[in-house]
């Protein structure tokens, strides 16, 4: 009986930690500052080139000015679609779209190069919440019997 108890608190600890963890994506300022600082980090790690006003920019630097652009948007980006738009697609001074050559040579726009980096992560973020959700349902027989704290799996 005692081994049960243990094994119940150790498990609902463990359900506590990462439930915490999970719910800290609580508001939707934290999830955009998540959401931009993924993109963000996607570029500078990328293989590729970045061209803005015909001039190439490795993706450290080219991260770096969209970070930079973001913070001089702050307020008016709600979403990161809005980043995306105001920050990462196109220049201030000339109007021409930023462009991503990638390895194999091909020019893209980088609005639509992170518009699919963008609903790449969400697809991730979704498959993660569903996994997650399915792993939580099937563990409240370990509890029989004990107070379990529940989480909302959904703002992952």
């Amino acid at each position: 009986m005692r081994h049960n108890i243990t094994c119940a608190f150790v498990a609902s600890a463990l359900l506590l930690s990462v439930g915490m963890t999970l719910v800290q994506a609580g508001t939707s300022a934290e999830d955009l500052n998540r959401t931009v600082t993924y993109l963000l980090d996607f570029v500078a790690k990328s293989d590729c080139t970045f061209i803005r006003n015909g001039k190439s920019y490795p993706p450290k630097e080219a991260s770096e000015h969209m970070k930079g652009k973001y913070e001089h948007f702050k307020k008016e980006i709600k979403t990161a679609e809005d980043f995306i738009r105001l920050a990462a697609s196109k220049s201030l001074v000339s109007g021409q779209p930023y462009l991503v050559k990638t390895n194999d040579g091909k020019e893209i726009e980088c609005a639509t190069w992170l518009g699919k980096i963008l609903d790449d992560y969400r697809k991730s973020r979704k498959d993660l919440r569903e996994r997650l959700s399915s792993a939580l349902q099937r563990t409240p027989a370990l509890f029989t019997g004990f107070d379990v704290l529940t989480f909302d799996v959904s703002r992952l």
